[in-house]
Parts: structure tokens; sequence; C-alpha cells
């Protein structure tokens, strides 16, 4: 898909938005091994459920603000009192289910750093610790799900963690760059399959 600047993108960035745009020119599909990250966007992936992604990556700076950049030990320790506060705001989304699923899995994820050693070493297993790339050439080669992202979601369910079906598992591993699911002809495809090449 042409922009103004002839480059070539994904057929699901909306050109119109400059953030969305932006989003998938620096971020989406860059491996990720970052643990405060990693949280971020399983925390942004759960409240993107029944949404679109656009809707919560408007609300992203709000949610860094409001959930202490999300630092897994601070949100770990939230109580009802501080999920009755965020409910109020309309920076985030709203959703009681959502909200106490963040606190959930900040709990949950520091488990997986003491066993671990980082989050990190426990997510990037699934993909047998590199990125997998895909051959997709239009909107239809997408995938919503794989055998990897149901692996992954039937593990981190079994640990506790809740709004990570298999669907949410696939976007963190395309947003994460476990997997590289930029299309044949988008120009982020080869520059991001160079970043590993090159480790």
């Amino acid at each position: 898909m042409p922009n103004q600047d002839n480059l070539i993108r994904c057929p699901w960035v909306d050109l119109t938005k400059e953030d969305y745009v932006r989003y998938h020119d620096l971020e989406w599909g860059v491996p990720v091994y970052d643990d405060r990250l990693l949280f971020e966007f399983i925390t942004l992936e759960g409240a993107q459920a029944g949404l679109s992604w656009y809707t919560v990556l408007r609300k992203r700076e709000n949610y860094r603000a409001l959930f202490d950049g999300f630092d897994p030990v601070k949100i770990a320790a939230y109580d009802q009192q501080r999920i009755e506060a965020l409910l109020l705001d309309p920076g985030i989304i709203r959703n009681r289910q959502k909200v106490t699923a963040a606190v959930n899995n900040a709990q949950r994820f520091l488990e997986v750093q003491r066993e671990f050693g980082s989050f990190s070493d426990y997510i990037w297993r699934f993909t047998g610790g590199k990125p997998m790339v895909n051959e997709l050439r239009e909107a239809s080669d997408f995938q919503a799900t794989t055998a990897e992202s149901d692996a992954m979601s039937k593990d981190l369910k079994l640990r506790g963690f809740k709004f990570v079906g298999s669907t949410i598992c696939y976007a963190h591993m395309q947003a994460t760059g476990m997997v590289n699911d930029h299309t044949m002809d988008c120009f982020r495809r080869q520059p991001i399959i160079d970043l590993y090449d090159a480790k």
C-alpha cells in the first residue's frame, strides 16, 4: 500500500493515521527482549480484546502514566482502591476484568521471571529462541493463530495469566518480533530480518 513517501506498507496500516503508520514503521515486528516492554505489550494486547489495536494505541501514553510505566513490580502490588481509581479514568479501557487481569498478570509475570531468570527467556522459547519469518503477500494471507501461539496461550493460562487467548498471543508475537509478518513487499520486512541476521 503506497503512501505519500512512496513506501509500500502492510495492508492493515491505515495511512490516514500518522500514529498508526509510525507504530508500523518503528515498532511492529522488531524483536523485543526487554522484560518491561514485553509486559507492556501483554497488558495492552489484553486490553485490546474485542477492540481494535488502534483504539488501544491511542491510549498507550495514558496507560504508561497510570500504570507506573508498566513496572510489573509496582502493578503487582495494586490494591482494590487503586483498581477502583483506574476504572474511573477515561484515559484507559475501563473494563474491570481487563484492569484486574493486568494486576494478576503482573504477579504471574514476576513468578515467570523468578523461574526462568527473565520473561524474555521464557517467552522466546515458543519460537525456538529466534524470530519466525513468514512470506505474506496480501491481507488474506495473515493468520489469527498458529500452533506456536496455541502453545503459548495454553502455557500462560496454566500459569494463571488472564486475557491470553491464542489470538492475543499471536498478536503479541507479531508486535514483539517473535514472528515477522511484514508482507513480502513491505519496506520494513527486510530491515527487520537484517536486524536479527546481524546478531
